[in-house]
């Protein structure tokens, strides 16, 4: 699987022009199955989410995850991530078949509130707009195959 994750102040994503869910403190998680993902592996990057230290201390440094701030996450569905740009036209064959993308990334949102994350989401292949007020900024590429 792969995340891109976002530390924010706040997020939104909207649907046909009504918000379907807001986040903030905390973080923005576009989240993408890729063809040979397994629930093994969301559990994996769920965790390593829940635990990535990318918020700032007393001291002002990167110590603190977003269960230590009591944070939230607002959880989209990004199959782009799985992107190949050898050429001019991105190509997305390497994105799980979305049956099994939306199961994974149904799967990884649950896993995350599990991890001691609340999470708010959009919806799964729908158009959305995503506004976020990243803080920092801080922005983390994870990659379940990395």
């Amino acid at each position: 699987m792969r995340a891109l994750v976002q530390r924010i102040s706040q997020a939104s994503v909207q649907v046909d022009g009504e918000t379907v869910g807001q986040s903030g403190p905390g973080l923005l998680v576009l989240v993408c199955a890729m063809r040979e993902d397994t629930e093994q592996l969301a559990d994996k990057l769920a965790a390593k989410i829940a635990k990535l230290r990318i918020f700032k201390d007393d001291t002002g440094k990167m110590n603190r995850s977003v269960r230590d701030i009591g944070g939230t996450a607002l959880v989209v569905s990004q199959f782009t991530l799985a992107a190949d740009t050898k050429g001019n036209r991105p190509g997305f064959s390497t994105a799980a078949a979305p049956d099994l993308g939306k199961t994974l990334y149904e799967y990884f949102t649950r896993r995350l509130v599990a991890e001691g994350v609340p999470c708010e989401t959009g919806i799964f292949g729908a158009d959305m707009k995503v506004s976020l007020l990243n803080d920092g900024p801080v922005t983390i590429w994870l990659d379940t195959d990395s």
